[in-house]
């Protein structure tokens, strides 16, 4: 990571790049005694990854500045000051900055949130190379072409696969039968209403068995089959559970957190599993009710909108 430090105090300056060198955070390429000396397209040409900027410099201020290069510098701002008021704070984010770091400047709070700052940069690129990596594949098949219906289900099932892994169930038994849902709930979808809800389960469980096993699968070979799905997903649900509330306990603004864990859970029970971990050296999901079909609603929504973002 390229860093950009400006303020006014060149004590402030050597700590903080020094904190960022000796802990391997990355490399200060530059700095500024004042936020008019900054420029956003210089900012860019540098390459910077995150610009720290102190709220208070003789010329020109943090917001001022913040201000000026925002609409032009693409990284990630952080603001160090000793102003605690609650309404210049809230400025400051809105004008785009990531984080708040307050002064006499703290090691470990400077850690801490370089670090937060680090892993969303990182995971906003793992996103921007995904859609880009579909954006390509999209773009080489005509949408006329006759083998649209076969790409769009591989695509539909790409894009499960990349939220599958965010959620940290990709390599569950499951995942296979979430990615078998996705894609049939994508060829019925002119056949469903989906925004009102996805079809009934046991039907889409029922649908899948027999495709499975084929036309001369017997009553109890299919009802077998259903069970043992219907447990897999079951299962792969519950593991992205406490994938996430594990997150949330280590940091609850870890970003996978903030994104998913109320999208698809219920709050009473993400709140129950971060709990039962946090006391429990032996998780049980009997502790938390899992909404199968809430999930699977949300991942085919969110699967569609990574798609839509990589057209």
């Amino acid at each position: 990571m390229l860093f950009y430090i400006t303020d006014d105090d060149e004590a402030v300056r050597s700590m903080l790049a020094q904190i960022i060198e000796d802990e391997g955070l990355g490399v200060v390429a530059g700095e500024a005694e004042d936020g008019s000396l900054l420029d956003g397209n210089r900012l860019n040409m540098l390459n910077i990854d995150i610009l720290l900027i102190d709220f208070l410099m003789p010329v020109q201020d943090g917001l001022e500045t913040i201000r000026q290069i925002k609409p032009l510098f693409k990284g990630k701002i952080i603001m160090i000051s000793q102003v605690e008021s609650k309404e210049m704070i809230a400025e400051a984010y809105s004008l785009g900055s990531e984080y708040y770091i307050t002064k006499p400047i703290n090691r470990i709070e400077i850690l801490t949130i370089i670090q937060k700052v680090i892993e969303r940069i990182r995971l906003e690129k793992s996103i921007h190379e995904i859609h880009k990596s579909l954006n390509v594949v999209l773009k080489s098949y005509h949408p006329l072409d006759k083998q649209q219906k076969t790409f769009d289900e591989k695509n539909i099932r790409t894009s499960g696969h990349v939220l599958l892994s965010e959620l940290g169930i990709a390599g569950e038994n499951g995942s296979k039968d979430l990615l078998d849902i996705l894609e049939y709930l994508h060829q019925n979808e002119h056949e469903h209403s989906l925004h009102k809800g996805v079809p009934i389960l046991k039907e889409i469980f029922v649908d899948l068995a027999k495709k499975r096993l084929g036309s001369s699968a017997s009553e109890s070979e299919l009802k077998k089959e259903i069970k043992a799905s219907e447990q897999r997903v079951r299962r792969a649900i519950s593991q992205s559970l406490t994938h996430l509330a594990s997150l949330g306990l280590a940091d609850f603004s870890n970003w996978k957190f903030e994104n998913y864990a109320s999208k698809f859970f219920d709050f009473t029970s993400v709140r129950k599993k971060m709990t039962e971990l946090k006391y429990s050296s032996t998780p049980s999901t009997s502790l938390t009710r899992i909404n199968t079909k809430k999930f699977i609603q949300v991942l085919y929504f969110e699967a569609q909108r990574v798609i839509s973002e990589s057209q």
